[in-house]
């Protein structure tokens, strides 16, 4: 009787308004992925413009700039929302981005354009907790681990939007083209800016869009606010959907308070998960493979490519992208979490050896374009979105926001380390000793999963806690 009942439960699950709320909330997910990739486009000709291409500390302090921003961001977000709610957060970091759009694109000195690209880093390390945190906190646990991968797919067609939109807006670079050359071309004096202005078409909209949206309803009774939060899982799934989810975080949240006490973090099961959460994170950054995005005129010019089809080449990676993470979405709630994980950490960690070989025997054109796409497309089904998911699903109700605030810290603590020191360890290892380092991290990756790390798919989140 009791499984008919759940049957029944999620039988009126009401999918157009949660699919409509998620998908708002998600484009905090595609203005990170814009922000976050458009740089990579736009690097050949901003390089130019303030005449740093022989500067190869400048070039890592320009490109990573933005992930000292998403540090502070990932870091206040978490505890802000706790305090003020998931909703208020994402309208800041809607208008922080629109701010970051303006600036960078307007840039007229290295100065300026490193403060803009800080503040949308503080847009991107919000957007990165904020938006798989609300989407955890409204799913349904049978289909949570698909609607927090929304997340991860609007991030990836932030990614591709950037590349298409970048690829668009460049106009053809001639082979042979020195730097000087570049600096005289439209692409040199304004494509740059305009790369980073189209961000505002998707940053207004959103902007817009998220005041229609409800506040999380588990923020809410966290709040002591349970009328509003009722109304609003009733919405979702109905009157004994709303009766059964209040009882589930009310258990949990028994003798809480509104706000966030920092005590129950040395508490030593939640120091536990805190170090998987943040280990977890810093191995999805250090597998290697957002250097593709971030650095992909080095690794297809040491391929053997030019500017012009170096963009075309990214977008036709960002396309493998966008499709494996759909396949992603398939099966993240069928064959689980941790399955997933260690099937990236085991695969990139096999495709790297044979990267860093190829690199080392010379191998040019075809070849490393399909390894990238190889490598891309393992991570995007595997660790892209899965990382998001288990982040979003291991820590407690009473402590969610601040434990993946700090857990999204040491993920963009790893991704400014891993931005910073591409073009230092390319240059003193060489491209195959770059990859073969990244290999053997997620070969660690793989074991450390292995141990520590428990199934989570299926559970709704009070039962993950109580089971943690």
């Amino acid at each position: 009787m009791k499984m008919k009942n759940s049957f029944e439960i999620k039988k009126k699950i009401n999918m157009s308004f949660l699919i409509g709320i998620t998908l708002v909330s998600a484009m905090g997910g595609l203005l990170f992925g814009y922000d976050w990739v458009v740089i990579g486009g736009a690097k050949p000709f901003y390089e130019a413009y303030f005449g740093i291409v022989d500067r190869p500390a400048v070039q890592g302090w320009l490109m990573s700039s933005a992930l000292l921003g998403c540090l502070v961001g990932a870091l206040v977000s978490g505890t802000l929302s706790d305090r003020y709610g998931r909703k208020k957060l994402l309208i800041l970091s809607a208008i922080i981005f629109s701010l970051s759009a303006i600036g960078t694109g307007a840039a007229s000195s290295i100065s300026m354009f490193v403060i803009y690209r800080i503040l949308g880093g503080l847009g991107i390390g919000m957007a990165s907790v904020l938006s798989p945190i609300y989407i955890a906190e409204i799913a349904p646990a049978h289909m949570r681990g698909r609607f927090v991968a929304i997340n991860q797919l609007t991030i990836v067609l932030g990614i591709l939007s950037a590349q298409v939109i970048n690829f668009l807006i460049a106009k053809p670079v001639p082979p042979g083209f020195t730097d000087t050359m570049i600096l005289e071309t439209w692409n040199g004096q304004m494509g740059w800016r305009w790369m980073f202005w189209a961000e505002l078409f998707f940053s207004a909209t959103f902007l817009i869009l998220v005041f229609f949206i409800p506040e999380s309803p588990r923020w809410l009774y966290k709040a002591d606010k349970g009328l509003r939060a009722r109304k609003i899982v009733a919405r979702i799934g109905g009157a004994e959907y709303a009766e059964k989810t209040e009882i589930e975080i009310m258990d949990t949240l028994a003798n809480d308070r509104a706000r966030i006490d920092f005590n129950d973090l040395k508490k030593p099961v939640v120091k536990r998960i805190l170090f998987i959460g943040a280990t977890i994170a810093v191995l999805q950054q250090w597998c290697g493979i957002n250097t593709v995005f971030s650095y992909a005129d080095e690794i297809f010019t040491a391929a053997g490519y030019g500017v012009s089809e170096m963009l075309l080449n990214v977008v036709l990676v960002g396309s493998v992208n966008l499709v494996f993470t759909l396949i992603a979405m398939r099966l993240i709630d069928r064959l689980g979490r941790r399955f997933l994980l260690l099937l990236g950490y085991g695969g990139l960690a096999l495709i790297f050896a044979f990267f860093g070989g190829f690199y080392l025997i010379g191998l040019k054109g075809i070849i490393m374009l399909i390894s990238v796409m190889m490598a891309t497309a393992l991570y995007a089904m595997t660790l892209a979105p899965t990382t998001w998911v288990v982040l979003s699903e291991i820590f407690p109700n009473r402590v969610r926001g601040v434990a993946m605030s700090i857990a999204t810290t040491a993920l963009w603590s790893a991704c400014f380390l891993l931005t910073y020191t591409f073009p230092s360890l390319n240059s003193s290892m060489g491209a195959s000793g770059t990859f073969w380092l990244y290999g053997g991290i997620c070969l660690l990756g793989f074991f450390f999963i292995r141990k520590y790390l428990v199934e989570t798919k299926g559970k709704s989140l009070e039962e993950i806690e109580a089971e943690l």
